[in-house]
C-alpha cells in the first residue's frame, strides 16, 4: 500500500525550541474531514478554555479545595501571585545546592561520602523519579540509586540486603505529601529500624520531600534531616515529576535540571497554540500536538475507552515510560462520574513494553489476535553517543531497532490495527521534559473533551479505605484468638463472634495470611474441606 500521500497530510512536524520532534497519526486512520468538523472544533474551544483556567489558578479539584500548578514547575512566571513564582525558583535553586554538596562531598553520611540514595514513595514519588533515574549514566555517577516503591517485605528485604554495610554512606529520601501514606510510612520505619540496627543515626541520612507541617514534616524537624524539601498542594503525584519529588534523585544522578525543564517549557509553550483553523481538505491542523494526540485517543477509543493505549517506546531508557504513563492516564482518566455528577464509566489502559522486546512479547497477539487497542510507537533517531560498531556489512544494532520498529509498525499496519508514531531526535533530559509535558497536556484535553476532572482520584482514596478496613478486621480476629489461646476456630464462627458475618470471606482470607507468618502466632489446621479449616493462637512462633 503506497502510504506516502496519507504521511503527507497526517504527519506533523514541530520545532521544539530548535529540537525536532513529529507525530504522525497516518495510520490512525482518521475520517476524511475529521478535523475540521464543526464538532471537532467544539471539543477544542472548550478544552483551550478549560486548560487556560487551569494555568490561570483557577480551582481544578474542588473536593480538596485545590489548583492543579504543575505546569508552573518549568515556568514559574506563570504562577498565579509572587508567593508561588518565588518559591518554585528558591526551592529548584536548594535542589541544585543540595545536590551539589552531597556529590561533592561536603555534606556527608556518617561513613563518609554518600554513595548511594534510598527514594522511598509510593505512584508518582517512586515512578517520577525511577522514570527520569533512566537518563542516568551509571559508568559516570558518582551515586547509585535504589527504589522501595511498595510495603512487600520480600521486595524490602532484597533493597536492604543491596545496602548491607552501605548504609552509613546511604542517603535516603523519603517522598510524601501527608507524610500519612502508608506504604511509604511503612518503607520509612523499616528503613530507620535498620539505621538502629546499625548504630546510625537515621536522620543524619535522611531528607524529606513533603507537605508544610505535615506528619512526615515534624517527624523530619525532629530527628534532624539533612534537608526538607516541599511538596506543594497544587501539585499532585502524578504530575509530580518535575518537582522536588522528581528533581532531587535526578541532580544526584548528576542530570541537567534547567535541560530537564527547558524541554518541559518548550513543549509546554507549544501546546497552548490555540489559532482557528480551516477547513481540513486545505491541509490546516491544530498546529499543537497535545490537541492532535488527545483527538487521537478521543476518536480510536470513541470517546468511551473502548480500545487500550499500548505504548511501545523503541529505547531501552524509555522502557518505564508505559508504566509512567499508566498512573498518568489511567488515574487522571479512569472516573465514573462527570463534572455534573453524572453516573459514567470513563477512563483509557494503558499497558506496554519497549521495541524490540515487544515483538517476542505481545506483537502476535497486537498483529492478530483482538483488535481492541490502538498502538503508540516512541521512535528515536539517534542511536547512542559517537559512531556504532557495524554487527554486519553496512548494518548496525541501531539499524536493526529501527527496522524492527518499522517492520512492526507496517505488520500492523496491513491488519488494520491503528497506531500513532511520535518521533523524537535523541533521549536527553530535554526529550524527556517535552514527552512528559505532551502527555500531561493531552490528558487534560482529553479529559475536558469527555467532561470529567482529571485531577481528582476518590477510586485510589477508597482503596485506602478498604485497606484500613481489612487491618480493622484483623486486629478483632487477633484479639479473639489471643484471649483463648489453644482454642479452634472456623472463619465463620470468628465471623460470628465478632459481628462480622457479612465479611466472612474477608475473615478467611486474613486468617489464612495471618497463619503463613509465624511471627503472628496463628496457626492453621486444615482440613478435608478447605473452607472448614481451623485458626488458632499459639504461644510461641510457629
Amino acid at each position: 500500500m503506497n502510504t506516502w500521500k496519507n504521511f503527507q497530510k497526517y504527519c506533523r512536524p514541530f520545532d521544539v525550541d530548535g529540537r525536532a520532534f513529529a507525530i504522525d497519526l497516518s495510520r490512525a486512520r482518521f475520517p476524511r474531514k475529521f478535523f475540521g468538523t464543526p464538532e471537532t472544533k467544539d471539543l477544542l474551544t472548550a478544552a483551550y478554555a478549560a486548560m487556560a483556567k487551569l494555568e490561570n489558578g483557577e480551582i481544578a479539584n474542588p473536593a480538596e479545595k485545590r489548583r492543579v500548578g504543575h505546569y508552573w514547575l518549568r515556568d514559574a512566571n506563570l504562577a498565579p501571585d509572587a508567593e508561588i513564582k518565588n518559591d518554585i525558583s528558591s526551592v529548584l535553586a536548594s535542589i541544585e545546592t543540595f545536590a551539589a554538596k552531597v556529590l561533592s562531598g561536603e555534606i556527608q553520611g556518617t561513613d563518609g561520602a554518600f554513595e548511594n540514595f534510598l527514594c522511598i514513595g509510593i505512584g508518582g514519588s517512586a515512578l517520577g523519579p525511577q522514570f527520569l533515574a533512566a537518563l542516568a549514566q551509571p559508568s559516570k555517577n558518582k551515586i547509585t540509586p535504589y527504589f522501595l516503591d511498595n510495603t512487600d517485605p520480600d521486595g524490602m528485604d532484597d533493597v536492604f540486603a543491596r545496602l548491607e554495610g552501605r548504609l552509613g554512606r546511604t542517603l535516603v529520601i523519603i517522598t510524601s505529601k501527608s507524610g500519612s501514606t502508608k506504604e511509604t510510612a511503612n518503607g520509612m520505619i523499616e528503613t530507620a529500624i535498620r539505621y538502629e540496627a546499625a548504630a546510625l543515626k537515621f536522620g543524619a541520612h535522611a531528607v524529606a520531600i513533603t507537605g508544610a507541617d505535615s506528619r512526615l514534616d515534624k517527624f523530619a524537624q525532629e530527628q534532624k534531616f539533612l534537608a526538607r524539601f516541599p511538596m506543594w498542594d497544587w501539585v499532585g503525584g502524578r504530575t509530580s515529576s518535575l518537582s522536588a519529588v522528581g528533581l532531587l534523585p535526578a541532580a544526584l544522578l548528576d542530570i541537567p535540571l534547567r535541560e530537564l525543564l527547558a524541554g518541559a517549557a518548550a513543549m509546554d509553550k507549544l501546546t497552548r497554540n490555540f489559532t482557528d483553523f480551516a477547513d481540513e481538505a486545505e491541509g490546516s491542523f491544530p498546529a499543537n500536538p497535545a490537541a492532535l494526540l488527545a483527538l487521537s485517543w478521543h476518536f480510536l477509543t470513541k470517546g468511551k475507552g473502548e480500545r487500550d493505549m499500548v505504548i511501545l517506546p523503541y529505547k531501552d531508557r524509555l522502557q518505564l515510560f508505559s508504566r509512567y504513563l499508566q498512573q498518568l492516564v489511567m488515574e487522571s482518566l479512569g472516573k465514573g462520574t462527570d463534572l455534573g455528577g453524572n453516573p459514567v464509566a470513563q477512563g483509557i489502559a494503558v499497558y506496554g513494553t519497549k521495541g524490540s522486546t515487544d515483538q517476542h512479547a505481545f506483537v502476535q497477539q497486537l498483529r492478530d489476535g483482538v483488535p481492541n487497542f490502538f498502538v503508540t510507537f516512541v521512535e528515536v533517531l539517534r542511536d547512542r553517543d559517537g559512531a556504532s560498531q557495524t554487527v554486519e556489512e553496512g548494518v548496525t544494532s541501531g539499524d536493526y531497532l529501527h527496522g524492527f520498529f518499522l517492520g512492526t509498525r507496517e505488520a500492523l499496519s496491513e491488519k488494520d490495527r491503528p497506531s500513532i508514531t511520535l518521533t523524537i531526535g535523541d533521549v536527553s533530559p530535554f526529550s524527556f521534559g517535552m514527552l512528559i509535558a505532551l502527555f500531561e497536556r493531552a490528558v487534560g484535553f482529553y479529559a475536558s473533551f469527555v467532561n470529567i476532572n482529571a485531577y481528582d482520584q476518590p477510586g485510589v482514596e477508597a482503596g485506602k479505605k478498604a485497606a484500613n478496613h481489612v487491618l480493622g478486621i484483623q486486629a478483632k480476629i487477633v484479639e479473639l484468638l489471643a484471649a483463648k489461646p489453644g482454642k479452634h476456630f472456623t472463619a465463620e464462627k470468628i465471623a460470628r463472634k465478632i459481628n462480622l458475618e457479612d465479611d466472612t470471606e474477608l475473615v478467611f482470607k486474613v486468617c489464612e495470611h495471618l497463619a503463613a507468618n509465624p511471627d503472628k502466632r496463628i496457626a492453621k489446621q486444615p482440613t478435608a474441606v478447605f473452607f472448614d479449616s481451623t485458626f488458632t493462637f499459639t504461644k510461641s512462633k510457629h
